[in-house]
C-alpha cells in the first residue's frame, strides 16, 4: 500500500476492496430478443469519458463473445495503446440499462454511495496509467492490464461529502479548460481551411495574377515547357518517347492563360511505388518508410521498422528515393504528400514515388497540388481511387494523376507566395499546438492536487473516510451480496 502522507481524514483502500472488478453478467430476466447497447473500442473518447452510442444489438447476438456492462459501471481500457491513450468511461445512457462491448475493457462496478466520477478522474491520471503500463502482461502489441493489478490499484479516499466538493470543483475546472480548448481547436479548423484557400487561389493563378501582368511576353507558355519535357524524357528500348495517356480536361477547372493541364508521369522523370509485400523485419537495419510516416511536417522515422540492407537494394532497384523526390501515400488516407529533404538511406512501402525533374517542375509546386482540396476533389470524381473500408490508388493511376503546370519561372513565384501565407498560419498553429499541451499539463496538474487533498478544503466536521471505508466493506460481505457473487 501507498505510504504518502495523506491529509487528515483520508485513507488508503485498494480498489479491489469496494468495486467489483469484471462481474458476471446476471441477465436471466431478459430475452434475447433484448435490444442492448453495443460498444467498440473506438467509440470511448480518450481522456474525455464520453461514449458514442451509435449502435445496439439483440443479447442473442452479443452475450457471447463480449463484455458485459449495466448503467453506471466504469470502463476501463486494458489493452496497449488503448490503456495509454487514457480510454475510461462511465457507461450511461445504455439502452435497457445494459451494455456489450469489447472484450478489452475491464468493467468496474461501484457501491451506489460512492462517486463515480472520482474514480473516474483518478482512473485517466498519467501517474495511474504509467503505472498500469509497466505492470503490463502479454506480448508485444498483445500487452494488457492484468486484472489482479486492478484489484491492487491503491486509492486515496477522501471523506464522503470532501469527494462530492472535489468532483464538483474538478467539474467546475475541466468545464472552464474545455471551453478554452474549444476555442484554441476552433482556430486549428480556420487555419486549415485558411491553408486550403491559399492552395486553390495558387493554382487558379490568383496568387501571382499580377505578377504575371507584370512580366506579360517574359514567360515561356507551359505547352513550350510540355514540349521541352518531351524531347528530353527517358526513352523506351527503341529510342522513341513514350506514349502517355491523353488527360481529358473536360472535367477540369479553367487555367490562367498560358498554363495547361497535364499528368504527373509528363513532368517527373518517373513514378513509382515502393514494395507492397512484407520484409522480415530487424533490430538494426534501413528504415522502412509506410503512409503513418508522412506528416505535414515532413517525414518521421520516430516508428518506422528497420528491414535487412539486402531488402533495401531489392526495393531500391524498384523506387530509390532521392533528396527532392515527392512521397504520396497511395493506401488508407490517400494522400500526405512529402518533399524528401534528406540524404538518410530508406526503403518504401505503399508509398508512391514522384521522381524529381529540377529542370522543369518545382518539387514543391507538385507537393502543394498534391496537397490541395481541388486534387482530392479531382481525385474523388475521377474514380483514381479505389476501394471503400480502405482506400487506395494504384500504381498506373499515379501515373496519370492531373496537374495544372505553369511556366517554370511562375511555379518559383508560385510557391514562394504560398510559403509566405503558410509561414503565418504555421506560427500560428504552433502556439495553438503548444496551448493546447499546457491545458493537457494543467488537467493533469488539478487531478494531482485534487488527489493529494490540495483542490478544496477540508472539513473538520466531515465523518473520517475510515468510516466510510468499513461501511463500504460490511456491504461487500453481506450474505444477500455475497450471493449474488456466487460466493
Amino acid at each position: 500500500m501507498n505510504t504518502r502522507q495523506l491529509p487528515k481524514g483520508w485513507v488508503w483502500m485498494r480498489l479491489g476492496e469496494i468495486a467489483e472488478i469484471n462481474p458476471k453478467f446476471t441477465g436471466e430476466y431478459l430475452t434475447d430478443d433484448t435490444e442492448v447497447a453495443f460498444l467498440p473500442m473506438k467509440c470511448v473518447e480518450e481522456l474525455t469519458g464520453h461514449l458514442n452510442l451509435f449502435f445496439t444489438r439483440r443479447l442473442s447476438e452479443v452475450k457471447k463473445g463480449y463484455t458485459p456492462f449495466i448503467e453506471g459501471d466504469l470502463l476501463f481500457a486494458k489493452i496497449t495503446p488503448c490503456m495509454e491513450n487514457g480510454k475510461v468511461a462511465i457507461a450511461h445512457g445504455l439502452k435497457n440499462g445494459i451494455g456489450f462491448g469489447s472484450t478489452e475493457f475491464h468493467v468496474i462496478r461501484l457501491p451506489e454511495s460512492f462517486p463515480r466520477k472520482l474514480l473516474f478522474f483518478f482512473l485517466i491520471r498519467e501517474d495511474l496509467r504509467r503505472d498500469a503500463q509497466r505492470n503490463m502482461t502479454g506480448s508485444a502489441g498483445q500487452l494488457r492490464v492484468p486484472v489482479h493489478y486492478m484489484h491492487q490499484i491503491p486509492i486515496p479516499l477522501p471523506p464522503l461529502p470532501e469527494q462530492h466538493r472535489i468532483v464538483a470543483r474538478i467539474e467546475g475546472l475541466f468545464t472552464r479548460l474545455d471551453a478554452g480548448v474549444a476555442a484554441l481547436k476552433k482556430i486549428k479548423a480556420q487555419l486549415k481551411r485558411y491553408r486550403q484557400a491559399v492552395l486553390r487561389d495558387a493554382f487558379q493563378g490568383k496568387l501571382t495574377q499580377e505578377w504575371r501582368e507584370d512580366h506579360k511576353g517574359e514567360l515561356e507558355p507551359a505547352s513550350a515547357l510540355l514540349e521541352r519535357i518531351k524531347r528530353e524524357h527517358p526513352k523506351n528500348a527503341q529510342g522513341k518517347y513514350k506514349e502517355l495517356p491523353s488527360l481529358d480536361t473536360s472535367d477540369l477547372p479553367d487555367l490562367p492563360e498560358g498554363w495547361v493541364w497535364t499528368i504527373t508521369s509528363d513532368v517527373c522523370s518517373s513514378v513509382r511505388d515502393g514494395t507492397h509485400d512484407t520484409p522480415r523485419y530487424v533490430e538494426e537495419g534501413i528504415p522502412l518508410v509506410t503512409s503513418k510516416n508522412l506528416k505535414e511536417d515532413g517525414l518521421d522515422f520516430t516508428t518506422t521498422k528497420n528491414i535487412s540492407i539486402e531488402d533495401h537494394k531489392k526495393i531500391s532497384v524498384r523506387s530509390g528515393v532521392e533528396n527532392g523526390d515527392i512521397l504520396f501515400a497511395m493506401i488508407g488516407t490517400v494522400g500526405n504528400p512529402v518533399v524528401v529533404q534528406t540524404d538518410r538511406l530508406f526503403s518504401i512501402k505503399n508509398v508512391g514515388l514522384f521522381k524529381k525533374n529540377q529542370s522543369f517542375l518545382r518539387s514543391k509546386y507538385l507537393k502543394f497540388w498534391l496537397a490541395s482540396w481541388t486534387f482530392n476533389e479531382i481525385l474523388e470524381k475521377g474514380k483514381l481511387s479505389k476501394g471503400t473500408t480502405q482506400k487506395f490508388i494504384p500504381l498506373e493511376h499515379l501515373r496519370i494523376l492531373p496537374l495544372p503546370l505553369s511556366s517554370f519561372t511562375e511555379q518559383h513565384k508560385i510557391v514562394e507566395e504560398i510559403e509566405r501565407r503558410l509561414s503565418v498560419a504555421d506560427e500560428i498553429g504552433k502556439a495553438v499546438d503548444q496551448s493546447l499541451k499546457q491545458s493537457v499539463r494543467l488537467r493533469q496538474s488539478i487531478l494531482k492536487r485534487a488527489f493529494e487533498g490540495k483542490l478544496v478544503p477540508q472539513d473538520p466536521s466531515d465523518e473520517p473516510a475510515d468510516k466510510l471505508l468499513e461501511r463500504i466493506r460490511e456491504g461487500n460481505r453481506s450474505p444477500a451480496l455475497m450471493s449474488l457473487r456466487g460466493a
